[in-house]
């Protein structure tokens, strides 16, 4: 809910504003009569938008725009004896649009609402400022389903034996949660090794897991150890999971049951104490179905599954956290670069689909940093085209759709982004669980109850 100072001393004018406002249930409005009230008004109230008189009879609406300019308002400027030089003047000491009175009430709206446009995205940058050495707790954001998702990475964390299956996109962080999970757990000063089980032939993945004896072809005489030894103590990250030859995945069932292995041309069996985190960007249970992903490794890999969702799927509070994380991780790797980021460069980050996730968002802020070394910020001219471009593409890119179809996607989207799970969904959408199956049953939603 957007809040609105109004600062006139013309009290039936002051007071047909605030009725503008106030008529949708929107906004919060103040009303002061004076430049002293006004300014004490602000500091007290900290307003997205304040609707200043010019002829205040204390002071002037200009004395009063340079008593609060420091802290970066979102002012239009209002008067009964403008004309284009002192319209000039207001916008060149701050003020968003300087109106004329009578004003009109749909010119009114339309320039309150690109103000307070403006108000939120400073809101957000501000907000972007004060995150930024936050460190890893707002690695994912602070919106209710990204701090649910962190307290079950706490719980996973202090249950160092349960076994950890990660869901998500690629790109949505896998590889950051199994690693906060590690470093989070008693085991955290024991290995951490990581495998992409889509990166490696069958042959090479079984002995990089399971090692090679001494005298196997291949092994050029001498003994290798796989990484399940390596990672003894510690954990063992096996990313795109889902990609696992189903050769290896009984040899996995079989480790997982603590009954050992063998390494590649070796008969001595061995037990290592590892605890094994997978991630996986394939529906697992559509591989189980289709007979590619073994049953029985599914549920044992399942016991706490997490679910990350895309980027485009979370709060724009959640990006800004993630963007102010990432500028923290690259800030000592890029010397002079600006680590704040322009109006116009936040609100073009803050439209685009990020359709590669963490991994794109992070590849665009550290080309940003050093396309703007020397500057004072990153401005949307350092983004790539693509996603500079994203400024107004909602508009430019505008498909006629009823309310109902947009909400019936957006309810869609968001069950598909949380694997269909109904109160985590709810929680995502600030509906009740019983609404959200109303929702589902009233636009006829294919879901998989939970």
């Amino acid at each position: 809910m957007a809040s609105i100072l109004i600062i006139d001393d013309e009290v039936a004018i002051a007071t047909a504003f605030a009725m503008f406002f106030r008529h949708d249930g929107s906004h919060v409005v103040t009303v002061a009569h004076t430049g002293a009230d006004g300014i004490e008004a602000y500091r007290r109230v900290r307003p997205d938008l304040v609707l200043l008189d010019v002829r205040l009879p204390d002071m002037t609406g200009f004395d009063v725009l340079a008593k609060i300019r420091d802290d970066n308002p979102v002012v239009i400027m209002v008067t009964a004896y403008g004309d284009v030089q002192m319209a000039v003047d207001a916008l060149h000491k701050g003020a968003e649009n300087f109106l004329t009175k009578p004003v009109d009430l749909s010119h009114l709206a339309v320039a309150s609402e690109r103000a307070l446009e403006k108000a939120v995205l400073r809101r957000m940058n501000r907000y972007l400022s004060e995150r930024r050495g936050g460190g890893a707790n707002i690695m994912f954001g602070s919106s209710a389903a990204m701090s649910d998702l962190g307290a079950q990475i706490a719980l996973l964390a202090a249950s160092d034996r349960t076994t950890a299956l990660i869901v998500g996109d690629s790109g949505s962080g896998k590889g950051r949660v199994a690693e906060l999970i590690h470093a989070q757990s008693p085991r955290a000063t024991k290995p951490f090794i990581q495998v992409n089980c889509a990166a490696l032939t069958t042959e090479s993945l079984e002995s990089e897991l399971f090692g090679v004896e001494s005298g196997t072809d291949g092994a050029a005489g001498q003994t290798r150890k796989g990484l399940f030894e390596i990672a003894d103590g510690g954990t063992l990250f096996l990313d795109e999971i889902g990609d696992l030859d189903p050769h290896l995945q009984p040899r996995l069932v079989r480790v997982l049951e603590g009954k050992g292995f063998r390494r590649h041309g070796g008969t001595a069996e061995i037990t290592v104490n590892v605890r094994l985190i997978a991630a996986t960007s394939k529906d697992l249970a559509g591989q189980v179905m289709a007979g590619r992903f073994r049953e029985d490794l599914y549920y044992r890999l399942s016991v706490m599954p997490l679910t990350l969702p895309p980027l485009r799927a979370r709060s724009r509070e959640d990006l800004v956290d993630l963007a102010a994380h990432l500028l923290d991780e690259l800030s000592p790797t890029l010397p002079g670069a600006p680590v704040q980021l322009a109006d116009d460069a936040l609100d073009a980050m803050l439209r685009y689909a990020w359709p590669g996730n963490i991994r794109e968002l992070r590849n665009v802020l550290e080309r940003a940093m050093l396309m703007s070394r020397g500057m004072p910020n990153i401005a949307a001219q350092a983004l790539p085209r693509e996603v500079a471009g994203a400024t107004g593409a909602d508009v430019a890119h505008h498909v006629p759709r009823s309310l109902s179809d947009v909400e019936r996607a957006h309810i869609d989207r968001t069950l598909k982004a949380h694997q269909h799970n109904r109160t985590h969904a709810a929680r995502e959408l600030g509906i009740s669980r019983a609404t959200l199956i109303k929702k589902i049953r009233e636009y006829d939603l294919s879901e998989k109850p939970r």
